[in-house]
């Protein structure tokens, strides 16, 4: 068991924190003002293959593992939440169904260009009426025999990245009657007739990233592009937010060792009483107890990274993770603030965004509440 990363993790590591420095950072502040995000950020994080880690290099990618994914979502999140979720949606949830479930022309149509730095992918599953309920979603897919094609009509919310995103995995419905096993995963080209993108969803956080309501009216969907097999979008649907829900744990880490780097900056500088606050042991204490959950939760999100690169059942691991981090996240970026006081308060400083992109994490995903019935599930409860 060795609980250090590797010579190249390392080196990866590095290289990733350099670009979120350098290249995401300046950017960061005005991408949350504006509420649009970067497209020359975007082009760029293709260029350097940052939307392809974990995936082969026969397919375009750059043939990393998930551990190497997670760092890089972690130092992206560390300065800004809205690249995280826009490289997490991506690579977890779209990449990761079409590399799990897709046929070999599937791949090389489709995961080719996502994973290369062609093209950008989104994920089509939440729906007004259907959140932590996956399966009821109303969001309809009927077989045209005559034509081979497969006919959508509904309407999706909260679809990250689709303002600007090529590809969407969807997930409808194709008989109500069998429900989690009535449901297909297709592969829909967002420019296709009957596809309406709308403006982004105002949120609390994350703003940055395009979080967008999509409608499908009459779009016809190629049956060359059904995912695995007809009954089996659920089953896609849940795989792909296993993987996604590493993704979103290590986003949570790197929002609080973010805010928490800020507010040890700041309590070294600030004084009071005659001295800097980070003298006092209230403050060390604080510090000391905020340190400790980050490293916790970044040990979680590590172990479900490596079960996934190992091919073990990571479900379990990866529920904690999400859990756990989450949580964290969410107390070490109000924490932080507390420490920064009204400054931490203040648009100024970058912990108060950190803070608001905190909040989503216990709910993208899967909500806090689902990941404890995922892990309860796993567990051998019943006499």
């Amino acid at each position: 068991m060795d609980f250090k990363l590797s010579k190249t993790h390392q080196l990866q590591q590095e290289m990733y924190r350099r670009f979120a420095e350098n290249e995401v950072k300046p950017l960061a502040e005005d991408m949350d003002e504006t509420e649009v995000y970067d497209m020359e950020l975007l082009a760029k994080m293709h260029k350097y293959g940052i939307m392809g880690i974990p995936y082969s290099k026969e397919y375009g990618g750059v043939g990393g593992d998930y551990l190497s994914y997670t760092l890089a979502m972690e130092e992206m999140s560390k300065v800004d939440g809205s690249t995280g979720i826009t490289i997490s949606v991506h690579t977890s949830l779209c990449c990761g169904a079409i590399d799990a479930f897709g046929t070999e022309e599937q791949k090389q149509k489709f995961l080719r260009p996502l994973v290369d730095g062609s093209a950008t992918g989104c994920y089509g599953l939440t729906e007004p009426g259907a959140g932590s309920d996956a399966a009821g979603v109303q969001t309809q897919a009927v077989y045209d025999e005559a034509t081979d094609e497969w006919v959508v009509n509904g309407g999706k919310v909260f679809t990250t990245n689709s303002a600007f995103a090529d590809y969407c995995v969807l997930i409808a419905m194709t008989d109500r009657n069998l429900g989690t096993k009535g449901m297909v995963a297709l592969i829909v080209d967002l420019k296709s007739e009957g596809v309406t993108i709308s403006q982004n969803i105002k949120r609390m956080g994350i703003r940055a990233a395009q979080n967008c309501e999509v409608t499908y009216e009459n779009v016809r969907v190629p049956n060359a592009n059904l995912l695995g097999k007809v009954g089996q979008g659920f089953k896609i649907a849940m795989k792909a937010l296993d993987g996604g829900r590493i993704g979103i744990a290590a986003q949570s880490v790197g929002l609080a060792q973010g805010a928490l780097d800020q507010a040890i900056e700041y309590v070294k500088d600030r004084k009071q009483f005659g001295r800097p606050i980070a003298a006092f042991q209230t403050t060390q204490f604080k510090i000391a107890d905020m340190q400790t959950k980050i490293d916790a939760a970044r040990l979680l999100t590590w172990r479900a990274a490596v079960a996934k690169d190992n091919h073990e059942n990571y479900t379990a691991p990866a529920a904690m993770a999400k859990l756990f981090a989450s949580d964290v996240a969410n107390y070490v970026c109000r924490e932080a603030v507390q420490l920064m006081g009204g400054y931490g308060y203040c648009r100024e400083y970058a912990v108060e965004r950190n803070l608001r992109d905190a909040k989503i994490t216990e709910i993208y995903e899967g909500t806090s509440e689902v990941m404890k019935m995922v892990i309860a599930g796993s567990l051998n409860l019943k006499k």
